[in-house]
């Protein structure tokens, strides 16, 4: 503790990743600690699991994408995280904070998205606020939408993987990460490469209305499938064996990684989603994703191999811990 203490917060500590997880439980949780907040969840479970609540902040540079802006993330990101719990978005909030001289067109065309996404769910606003402070006291646009989802498939937890469980990817990975660092330094692309940036809801729909066993869902945002790993793996106390040759990544994000040094494992997603289920459910669930997106793949399996581990084995016979993320990554993707 009295190591981050004597510490300014940087950047890193927002990634996604290890720094992340320190300032989180020895500054918020440490501060915050009850019984709900320590299960770590994409959304709290309340009101004897009939509800599921989350918030999230958005501050994404550049607000436009291809694939999307600051206001479709900002429902995709807190209707995912209500999904993820297997609830349905019903009830959001939103709060935001706009620089003195922001285009009102650019303002319209983001409500515009929010109004789609919303759609899209069957979710509506329900209460928010607006600030404008002067020109310098914030970049542009913020967002916070706060959302509130009724519990359809209670049981769902990165604490309930259990041993011999199949880990399934719902896409190739990475897109996000690489859309937004190739628009904000200029890289000029010869390709179709877009954001994932989706609501899942209607995907998770599907899942849930069929009598599968799901033991835990995930989006991977911020510090990618290797930060979602790692957490569950330590959430659940196992031992999680990746199939690197299994990871669905598409060939422009592949030479994104590797002309600037990034793992595709660490970039952020903004509508793709890893799944943990019994073995004798992975080829089901497997298919219904394939009618969603052809890249949809079992990736992985947990083990009692090490305690709280991930694994990465190569098409080589080599095998390498996949660590949880560190360092900077890419700021503000979401």
């Amino acid at each position: 503790m009295n190591e981050i203490m004597n510490k300014n917060v940087t950047l890193s500590m927002g990634n996604g990743g290890s720094e992340n997880n320190e300032l989180i439980s020895k500054i918020f949780y440490k501060a915050f600690k009850n019984e709900i907040l320590e299960k770590s969840e994409d959304a709290a479970i309340i009101e004897n699991g009939k509800l599921a609540f989350c918030t999230d902040s958005f501050t994404i540079s550049p607000l436009t994408f291809n694939g999307g802006d600051i206001g479709k993330i900002s429902i995709c990101g807190t209707c995912n995280d209500l999904a993820m719990m297997g609830a349905k978005p019903k009830y959001l909030s939103i709060a935001v904070i706009i620089e003195e001289g922001f285009s009102i067109n650019l303002l319209t065309q983001i409500v515009d998205s929010i109004k789609k996404e919303l759609l899209i769910n069957d979710a509506i606003i329900v209460t928010g606020d607006t600030k404008v402070v002067p020109k310098g006291s914030v970049d542009q646009i913020f967002i916070n939408t706060t959302g509130i989802g009724e519990v359809i498939k209670s049981g769902i937890s990165a604490n309930n993987i259990e041993s011999d469980d199949v880990i399934i990817v719902s896409r190739d990975i990475g897109t996000h990460g690489a859309t937004i660092f190739a628009q904000r330094e200029g890289i000029e692309l010869v390709s179709d490469l877009k954001s994932d940036c989706a609501s899942l809801y209607p995907i998770i729909k599907e899942l849930l209305s069929q009598d599968i066993k799901i033991n835990a869902m995930r989006d991977a945002t911020r510090g990618g499938i290797a930060a979602v790993l790692n957490e569950w793996a330590k959430a659940s106390d196992v031992c999680i064996e990746i199939d690197e040759d299994q990871i669905p990544v598409s060939e422009e994000v592949k030479g994104l990684c590797e002309i600037l040094g990034f793992e595709a494992t660490s970039l952020a997603n903004e509508g793709t989603f890893l799944i943990a289920t019994n073995k004798e459910n992975g080829s089901r669930i497997l298919e219904l994703l394939k009618t969603f997106n052809s890249n949809a793949s079992i990736i992985g399996k947990t083990t009692n191999s090490y305690s709280k581990k991930v694994i990465l084995k190569s098409a080589w016979g080599t095998q390498t811990f996949l660590e949880m993320p560190t360092g900077e990554l890419l700021p503000r993707i979401c």
